[in-house]
């Protein structure tokens, strides 16, 4: 019978390093992936620029992170996470200081350049490949406690807009480059790549030995991301991942000013059915978690993917505050489980070894969505006067996606 080592860690460093990545997601929630959308009316008040240049700036964000993917995985891959972390958190912050100081469009969009430089190199990709590495039967699990910081972070939109207006939106983006440094900069330190390099095993689990005393290897696959590209189930899954993000990336935009314009809610309101909103993912992270490490996650994915589609068509024709408090719960807990498990499922189909690459490389297309939802919307709105027609089509797109990860079945191992 195979026998277990007694020799374990008192606390698994693990459970450090999922702290650090909350943290820093909370960062990049709070200050720039749910706070984004706040800064758009005062820009425009100050500027006069155009709802389509404005929300073009976020499609600039996600297309750099995008761009920079295969890159950055290869680099976390070959040398870690941790310099990577440090270098991206710095610019991230070094980011809000140069937005806190813009006078015109071509240096807005200069910014955010910064800006989403370091968020990507500081962020998603090398955290999740962290937590993937060091986490294997509670990945899920961890995944979705360590995504809920993203969820935490998009709480602090009411105090995002208190900020921008009491005290301005320069102040508020010079402290927010500030705080990004004074927080995230400490949390890179606690990133490492692999338990292995430090003796350890994923989940903590100590060596289990054959009666000859050798480790007793585990079953994970190991593709390359070669392998992966391969595969129909990668390009499936990055479609499906792509349709998803077309719609969350349309919302984070544009959900405060069609609130604020279409459905005739104040600002404070529609910050507080932001604050709903993010509440009701930050629950679906967790019960996600949960889920994705005991059901089958592709079919779980599919009907998050349709709690979107419903969701949409109810925010496009609202009419009444509790139209939008119904839309926030729906595309909420959907947004959450899903995010959740599409990042895990990727883990669990690819395995550990080039998971940060293969990441990097659905990121290209993952992108698409991301970067054309909020410019499709914006032009809408621009050339309509609202946004009803491009929340009916993103339901579309949302419908679609489901359908992608339907085919998104487990690629047969390489080698067998």
């Amino acid at each position: 019978m195979p026998s277990t080592s007694t020799k374990r860690p008192r606390l698994f460093f693990g459970w450090y390093i999922a702290l650090a990545a909350y943290v820093i997601h909370v960062l990049n929630g709070g200050l720039l992936f749910h706070a984004f959308s706040a800064y758009i009316l005062p820009l425009q008040a100050e500027f006069g620029w155009s709802r389509a240049a404005v929300s073009g700036v976020f499609s600039m964000v996600r297309a750099e992170s995008g761009i920079l993917g295969p890159l950055q995985g290869w680099l976390i891959d070959r040398y870690g996470p941790r310099t990577i972390m440090r270098v991206g958190i710095f610019l991230f912050g070094l980011g809000y200081l140069a937005f806190s100081r813009i006078e015109s469009l071509s240096q807005f969009y200069l910014a955010f350049a910064l800006i989403a430089l370091g968020s990507s190199l500081g962020g998603f990709i090398s955290i999740s490949t962290t937590i993937t590495n060091w986490f294997v039967r509670q990945r899920s699990t961890v995944l979705g406690l360590t995504m809920t910081g993203m969820g935490v972070g998009g709480l602090l939109v009411p105090v995002i807009v208190w900020c921008l207006t009491d005290y301005g939106w320069r102040d508020t983006a010079f402290y927010s480059g500030l705080l990004i440094w004074l927080v995230g900069l400490p949390c890179t330190q606690l990133m490492r790549h692999r338990p292995e390099q430090y003796g350890l095993r994923p989940d903590g689990d100590a060596e289990v030995l054959d009666e000859a005393g050798q480790v007793v290897t585990d079953n994970e696959v190991h593709f390359s991301a070669r392998q992966a590209l391969r595969t129909p189930t990668f390009w499936f899954l990055s479609a499906g991942h792509s349709a998803a993000l077309f719609v969350v990336g349309t919302v984070l935009v544009h959900q405060i000013p069609h609130m604020i314009e279409h459905v005739g809610l104040s600002p404070e309101q529609a910050a507080a059915n932001v604050t709903l909103l993010v509440a009701c993912s930050i629950f679906g992270q967790l019960i996600g978690g949960w889920i994705g490490d005991r059901v089958d996650k592709r079919w779980t994915m599919i009907a998050c993917m349709w709690m979107h589609a419903i969701a949409l068509v109810i925010f496009a024709y609202a009419d009444s505050r509790a139209d939008t408090i119904l839309f926030a719960v729906l595309h909420g807990i959907g947004w959450g489980v899903r995010g959740t498990i599409i990042n895990a499922i990727r883990a669990d189909y690819f395995g550990r070894a080039a998971y940060a690459t293969i990441s990097g490389f659905a990121s290209l297309v993952i992108m698409i969505g991301m970067t054309t939802g909020p410019l499709f919307a914006g032009f809408l709105h621009d050339a309509l006067g609202n946004y009803q027609r491009a929340f009916v089509i993103l339901a579309g797109f949302s419908a679609l996606g489901s359908i992608f990860l339907w085919l998104a079945r487990k690629p047969q191992a390489p080698g067998t």
